[in-house]
């Protein structure tokens, strides 16, 4: 069962919040920014940077993902490797709340979300 459209729009300001936080500043975001999106039952955080050889053109690298298991009302939470695979962050798999997974994404405990 989908995430209701209700969760959703609560989701994404929460996520929404969390983002802007983290954004560069304004003079920079042509250059790079920060992203989320939802796709079905995962929330994907992304970095947007313009390809070097190819001004103009924008090229979006994960860096985070928490999917809602409705089973066990938990998000599970991945980051993405250079193996351009997404994989579980073994720290902390799984939490209880959108709000708990970007804490653990904002302190980056291993440097996997943020280097």
């Amino acid at each position: 069962m989908p995430i209701s459209e209700f969760e959703q729009k609560r989701y994404e300001k929460i996520v929404s919040q969390f983002v802007e936080k983290r954004r560069p500043p304004a003079h920079v975001r042509n250059q790079v920014d920060l992203d989320f999106r939802f796709e079905k039952q995962s929330v994907i955080i992304f970095e947007i940077r313009e390809i070097w050889k190819q001004p103009g053109e924008k090229v979006e690298s994960p860096v985070a993902k928490a999917t809602y298991v409705k089973k066990t009302n938990s998000w599970k939470l991945y980051w993405h490797r250079a193996d351009l695979k997404w994989h579980s962050y073994e720290p902390t798999p799984e939490t209880k709340t959108i709000e708990e997974f970007l804490t653990v994404v904002d302190n980056d405990e291993y440097c996997c979300f943020w280097g």
